[in-house]
């Protein structure tokens, strides 16, 4: 039955202190001629600020970016601790259909994590990178260590201030904050289940969470700037991590009754999601304080550098705003439709996400503190670098959107439909259906933070958030009309009645829709203001051969699902997918060597066996 539903304020001599790391003699320690002083887009050179000690290297650890040798991208690095993340994610999503399947408990879980989550992606990882990581490579860059460690705790200090001030806010405030972010809540009459007080109850309990994983983001930037890619990326494993003990211990021990008392299992689900951003932020916390060698605790605007910071991260909050505002539409949207749209919306958010972070925020998370450092030498380099990159990012996620058209719904029966849960088949098609409709956008997405990137390097980050908001008011004005006409839409009317006694409804495909094309209107306007600075980069050739390789690899692998097709749901996709990327890997050391090259040189063993 559908439902509706320096000087500061007096805290400078507080110092975290470790021993500093010991020189490091080495040849390339010299700042380029022209640098100090100058005044770059965006940002100021800041080789001036203190002179480089005698044998003290200019850059940052692992950083050949000046050496005029290729330097070696973190893009694989960045790209395992996804995966290792993205993989327990997904058994966390698992766990979550088993329990809750696309219910009221499932719908209100989602929406909860939305605000931490909004405002760890607004003030933490994609904003502060953007901003900070800029800054802070440009003074590790002109060998000023001190400068960097105290704009480091000035960064800190003020975070710290700000997630303080929003977690007491977040707690006093829930009942409204929910009746914003869920609004088709408050709206529910009659049902078993009160989404609107669960949620209420819920966010009390998640929002200090909120602080640790911003704080965790400015680890992350700290460590990516040393080139320390993995540690930072895999961190989020402990997050899902302490969700899947906390649900699995609940369900064992703590939500009294069989099946258990699923509003108890909620709430014992949102203590371990706070329990896991303390993990997230503790596990990076000991080596980005060794990166530091310690730092000044500040809350001060006058520290060396702040200012610059401060000045960008207007224009990249709006920018990155805006996308989060749209990731945040898109449930308060779904909060009105059909009861389950807000938990579809979630699995398969899951595997749209899944590409974007392995092959498109890994290169663009790898590559920001080169193309920030590569600015200041030439344009030819940067040209270079973005090109590479971006053919790299498009050979991995083109076969990602062939293989979720033609075999998508075969992936979401085997991932969510496991055992006797509450995930039934009439969810697995409507998953796949939304799945698809934010595939036809994948491409787009996952170029753009590339692109916005090398904005910021440049020093121009007002166009991406000009364009980013743009994009938002174009999804937005799309999606309301696509998910009102497709929720009067059943998929047993779809499906012929493929979905017996079931009435499930399709306005989410419609949020799913309007997402691509706003995120095709932001590609294609940033690559045309992108050419007039760079005219040789993302040309649309990069697509061809890739594309026409997965095509190959589909037609050997569709055969094994034929079949297979009797056989259990883990083997058979485990099987077809399994031959659809032997295939398209083959067939790519044959036809696309160097674009797999760059990802499988890059391999720690692989560089050793080369001689480094």
């Amino acid at each position: 039955m559908r439902t509706r539903g320096s000087r500061g304020w007096g805290l400078e001599s507080m110092r975290l202190m470790l021993p500093p790391p010991p020189p490091t003699p080495t040849a390339h320690g010299s700042v380029p001629p022209g640098t100090a002083g100058r005044r770059t887009r965006g940002y100021t050179a800041l080789a001036h600020r203190v002179p480089r000690p005698p044998g003290r290297s200019s850059q940052p650890r692992g950083s050949h970016a000046m050496t005029g040798q290729p330097a070696p991208s973190g893009a694989s690095k960045v790209a395992a601790g996804i995966l290792a993340s993205r993989v327990i994610g997904i058994v966390r999503e698992q766990i979550l259909a088993y329990y809750f399947g696309i219910g009221p408990h499932a719908d209100v879980f989602r929406m909860v994590l939305r605000a931490p989550n909004m405002i760890q992606n607004l003030l933490g990882e994609g904003t502060l990178s953007a901003s900070f990581i800029p800054v802070y490579s440009r003074f590790l860059h002109a060998g000023d260590r001190p400068g960097a460690r105290r704009l480091a705790g000035a960064v800190f200090g003020l975070l710290v201030a700000a997630t303080a001030a929003l977690t007491l806010l977040g707690i006093l405030f829930a009942r409204p904050l929910v009746a914003v972010l869920a609004m088709g809540f408050t709206l529910e009459q009659g049902g078993s289940v009160n989404r609107f007080e669960l949620a209420v109850s819920a966010v009390r309990i998640v929002f200090p969470m909120t602080a640790f994983l911003v704080l965790a983001s400015w680890a992350l930037g700290i460590l990516n700037s040393h080139r320390r890619f993995f540690l930072p990326y895999f961190a989020p494993v402990l997050w899902n991590a302490a969700i899947i003990l906390a649900l699995v211990a609940g369900a064992l021990f703590l939500a009294p009754g069989s099946p258990p008392d699923l509003s108890a299992l909620l709430f014992i689900a949102c203590w371990g999601a706070l329990a896991g951003g303390i993990l997230q932020f503790a596990v990076q916390l000991p080596a980005a304080l060794r990166e530091l060698g310690g730092f000044p605790l500040v809350l001060s605007t006058q520290v060396a550098g702040l200012k610059e910071v401060l000045r960008s991260l207007g224009p990249v909050l709006a920018g990155r705003g805006v996308v989060q505002v749209s990731g945040y539409l898109d449930y308060f949207l779904a909060s009105f439709l059909a009861l389950g749209a807000v938990s579809v919306l979630g699995y398969a958010q899951v595997l749209y996400i899944l590409p974007i972070s392995l092959f498109g925020m890994s290169v663009a998370a790898s590559e920001l503190p080169e193309l920030s450092r590569l600015h200041t030498t030439g344009l030819p380099e940067l040209t270079a670098r973005v090109e590479r990159s971006l053919r790299q990012m498009v050979f991995l996620s083109l076969p990602t959107v062939v293989g979720y058209f033609l075999f998508g719904r075969l992936l979401v029966g085997a991932l969510f439909g496991l055992g006797r849960g509450r995930f039934g088949d009439a969810g697995a098609w409507l998953v796949y259906l939304v799945l698809c409709s934010y595939t036809l956008g994948l491409l787009a997405s996952s170029s753009s933070r590339l692109v916005q990137n090398t904005f910021y390097a440049l020093g121009e980050p007002r166009l991406p958030a000009k364009v980013a908001t743009a994009r938002v008011l174009v999804s937005t004005g799309l999606a309301v009309p696509l998910m009102l006409w497709l929720d009067r839409q059943t998929l047993g009317s779809l499906l012929g009645g493929a979905a017996p006694g079931e009435t499930v409804h399709l306005g989410a495909v419609g949020l799913g829709l309007a997402t691509s094309a706003g995120a095709w209107l932001e590609i294609l306007v940033l690559r045309r203001a992108l050419r007039k600075r760079l005219p040789s980069v993302l040309s649309g050739g990069v697509l061809l051969r890739p594309a026409a390789l997965a095509g190959l690899a589909a037609l050997g692998a569709l055969p094994v699902w034929a079949l297979l097709g009797g056989a259990g749901k883990l083997l058979t996709a485990g099987a077809v997918l399994g031959v659809y990327a032997a295939l398209y890997l083959g067939l790519a050391s044959r036809f696309a060597p160097v674009e797999l090259a760059a990802w499988l040189g890059k391999l720690p063993g692989r560089r050793k066996a080369k001689g480094g």
